[in-house]
């Protein structure tokens, strides 16, 4: 089936067409046309399967339906996301895919001020998408109505309840009219993830897109062994041999995401980092700077992992494995390979880590590919490197450079409070 068979607008169809989109994926096939029905959804799918799109089309086809009719003031949809850059990264699927159409969509999310957000609100909006905390900040000022909404989506429901949004899903319901279709899609599915969907959603079409290997078929991942300390070196050798590739670089801690970038610095090999600490205007430039290829290896915490949809991501490091989650390997290892293109993903395992290993691959339901490194390879990176002129400076550099950031986060929290006070 092709994306010009379905029954949906020529406005949307035509965008589709510029936009390369010939047929729909899995996901997108098995829920555009129950969705256009009015059938609540419950959507189990890996991440890069196009799951927004599943969402997008059919919502902009509907809203424009209405539109076509009678005009009806207020908020359609909400969508509800759990970073800043899913937020903003689903808005712009929306304005992209519907660009043709009368569908006003606005992202609204923290970290950032309000006021811009409030006068796009009241200029009126159809589709909201939105973090949970500033949107119950906006409803609690009064400044989001939901009595219209018809379409109520929640995207990466199981993130969600791991950042510890449950009640707030719970409240969404609340502020909603009685009647109106929910959309759950999540990347994993479990008893609370049950419970919660079956909270929300009335009999659903249950869809779910997961092969036994959770991994997308795109993806070709392996582990290699390297010691702790010794993962810069490796890192280094490897940008370095991949001197025009776009690669993603996740590790634990906002800590080691800058001292991994301060020892890339050293070598001369420029990084930017994205985790919790860095302003929203900073995030979104870094992004950009990532997806445009004005910066090529982007260093990134797991708070950020489900917002990063960039096109053309030719490797995913895990220079760290994830601390606590076994899915978390995979919605990493996911920013690669994404849609239809082949990616590559490589994790560099310490022997402290072999535990977390062994969780991965019992998630993964297999062995992952071993790269062996011999003993002479790893000498030679290690000593090829070129830090090791003057590797106590350099540590000294580093302690330098992680304490500057650890007195310049304490000093904003300091004035965070005082400013409260």
């Amino acid at each position: 089936m092709k994306f010009d068979d379905y029954h949906i607008t020529e406005r949307i169809k035509e965008q589709l067409r510029k936009l390369d989109y010939k047929r729909p994926t899995d996901i997108q096939y098995k829920a555009i046309s129950p969705i256009l029905r009015g059938e609540d959804v419950l959507a189990i799918a890996q991440t890069g399967t196009g799951k927004t799109a599943a969402f997008v089309i059919p919502i902009l086809e509907m809203i424009q339906r209405r539109k076509n009719k009678q005009r009806i003031d207020g908020i359609k949809c909400v969508v509800m996301a759990p970073t800043r850059e899913l937020v903003v990264q689903i808005a712009e699927v929306f304005d992209t895919i519907g660009k043709k159409t009368q569908v006003k969509t606005l992202a609204v999310y923290g970290g950032v001020e309000q006021d811009p957000q409030i006068k796009k609100l009241e200029k009126g909006v159809d589709v909201l998408v939105a973090t949970p905390g500033r949107m119950f900040d906006l409803i609690n000022q009064l400044h989001i109505q939901l009595r219209r909404v018809d379409y109520l989506i929640l995207d990466e429901a199981d993130h969600m309840l791991d950042l510890g949004f449950y009640k707030d899903i719970e409240d969404i319901k609340k502020y909603l009219p009685g009647k109106h279709q929910t959309l759950f899609f999540s990347a994993t599915i479990n008893k609370k993830i049950k419970k919660l969907a079956h909270s929300l959603v009335s009999n659903p079409i249950r869809i779910q897109i997961s092969p036994k290997d959770p991994v997308s078929k795109n993806v070709e991942h392996s582990v290699t062994f390297i010691e702790m300390n010794d993962k810069r070196f490796f890192l280094e050798q490897f940008i370095k041999d991949e001197k025009e590739a776009k690669i993603l670089v996740f590790v634990r801690t906002k800590v080691r995401a800058e001292r991994v970038r301060s020892a890339m610095d050293r070598v001369e090999i420029h990084t930017e980092t994205i985790h919790g600490d860095i302003v929203q205007q900073h995030r979104e430039k870094v992004l950009n700077n990532f997806k445009t290829g004005k910066n090529r290896v982007l260093i990134a915490t797991d708070v950020s992992a489900r917002g990063i949809d960039i096109p053309d991501v030719d490797f995913v490091i895990n220079y760290d494995l994830p601390d606590e989650h076994p899915e978390t390997y995979v919605h990493r290892i996911g920013r690669t390979g994404r849609g239809k293109k082949k990616g590559i993903a490589l994790s560099f395992c310490s022997e402290s880590e072999k535990e977390m290993l062994s969780k991965i691959e019992e998630f993964v339901t297999k062995k992952i590919k071993v790269l062996d490194i011999s003993k002479d390879d790893y000498h030679d990176i290690m000593f090829s490197s070129s830090e090791q002129a003057d590797s106590i400076a350099s540590m000294m550099q580093e302690i330098e450079e992680v304490e500057a950031f650890r007195k310049k986060k304490a000093g904003k929290k300091k004035a965070k409070k005082n400013k409260k006070k």
